[in-house]
C-alpha cells in the first residue's frame, strides 16, 4: 500500500512523512497554484490513496488575495478529487472550522449549515464542494487550531513573546480545540487506510483536540508547563481587530469520525508537553 501525501513543509505533511506507506511529494511536483499539475502527479502514481495536506492558510492575508486563495483551497483540491475519482482512489482532504460563522456555544456537527466570515473560510468550503462533486471516494476532515513543534502556530508564538515580556494581554472569548498536527497527520492515514477497502464510508468529518478551550487559557496552560511566568490578561475579540474575522465558537462535534473510523478526540494538554520537549531538543526553549 502506498499513500501519496500532497505537501511537505506545512506541519501536518511534516508528520505524514514519519508515517509508514507514504511518499511526499512538495511544491516542485505538485505546485497547488497549478491544479492541473497536482492531478498529473496523481494520475502518474502508483499509490492506492491520496491525502492532500497542502494549503494557503493566511487568514488575514487571504482578504486581499482571495483570487490566489481559491486557486489553491479551491481549484487544486477539486482537480486532485477528479484525478482520484478517475483512478478508483479514496482523496482525503483537511478543512477548517472557518467554513462555520462560529456563532453559539453548540459545537457543531459536519452536517451543520456553513457560513464562513471571510475569504479563508469561503475558500476552503468551495474546495468541499468541489471534491464533493468529483464523484470518487473522498473524505474531508475538517479541524481547527493546528500546533505543533514544525513551522509558525501559537504555541510557538507564546513562547517566543513569553520569553520577553512578563504580560501579555490575549483573546478569551473564542472557544475552540487545539489539534497536535501528529494527533491529525495519524488520523488522516487511518481514514485513507479505511477508504481504500471501505469507500461507503466517504464523507465530511471533524476532529480537534479536547478539552475545548480559549484562546487565553491555552495560553496560560503554555506558560504553566514551559514554567514561565507570564501574566495573561483576557481580552475580548473587538480589543485586538484583525483584517479577517474569526469564528468565536470553534467548537466541533468528533462524534462520527470516533464511530466511523474508532479515532478519538487527542487531549492537547498531554500533547503539548510532547511538543515542548521537543522544542527544548531543537534548543528552541530552555
Amino acid at each position: 500500500m502506498k499513500i501519496l501525501v500532497i505537501g511537505k513543509g506545512g506541519q501536518v505533511a511534516t508528520e505524514l512523512a514519519l508515517l509508514p506507506d507514504t511518499e511526499s511529494v512538495g511544491r516542485d511536483r505538485a505546485d497547488l497554484t497549478d491544479p492541473e499539475a497536482c492531478a498529473a502527479v496523481i494520475l502518474n502514481s502508483d499509490c492506492d490513496a491520496v491525502i492532500n495536506a497542502a494549503a494557503y492558510t493566511a487568514v488575514d492575508k487571504a482578504e486581499e488575495e482571495e483570487a490566489l486563495a481559491v486557486l489553491i483551497n479551491a481549484e487544486a483540491p477539486g482537480a486532485m478529487a477528479r484525478a482520484c475519482a478517475q483512478k478508483n482512489i479514496p482523496f482525503i482532504h483537511i478543512s477548517t472550522d472557518y467554513v462555520f460563522a462560529g456563532e453559539g456555544t453548540t459545537a457543531f456537527c459536519p452536517e451543520d449549515p456553513t457560513g464562513p466570515l471571510g475569504a479563508y473560510g469561503r475558500t476552503k468550503l468551495a474546495g468541499e464542494e468541489k471534491i464533493k462533486q468529483a464523484g470518487g471516494s473522498f473524505a474531508i476532515i475538517r479541524t481547527s487550531w493546528v500546533v505543533s513543534s514544525h513551522g509558525n502556530n501559537f504555541i510557538k508564538t507564546m513562547l517566543r513573546l513569553g520569553q520577553s515580556r512578563d504580560a501579555l494581554s490575549i483573546v478569551g472569548d473564542q472557544i475552540g480545540g487545539p489539534t497536535p498536527a501528529a494527533a491529525l497527520a495519524k488520523a488522516t492515514w487511518m481514514v485513507a487506510q479505511c477508504l481504500i477497502t471501505s469507500p461507503e464510508k466517504s464523507g465530511i468529518y471533524h476532529l480537534s483536540g479536547t478539552p475545548d478551550t480559549s484562546w487565553a487559557d491555552f495560553a496560560k496552560e503554555i506558560f504553566r508547563q514551559a514554567e514561565l511566568t507570564v501574566a495573561v490578561t483576557d481580552i475580548p475579540t473587538r480589543d485586538y481587530p484583525t483584517p479577517a474575522k474569526r469564528p468565536g465558537n470553534s467548537r466541533m462535534n468528533c462524534d462520527s469520525i470516533k464511530a466511523q473510523f474508532n479515532i478519538d478526540r487527542p487531549d492537547w494538554r498531554a500533547d503539548l508537553t510532547h511538543i515542548l520537549n521537543a522544542l527544548k531538543k531543537q534548543e528552541l526553549i530552555t
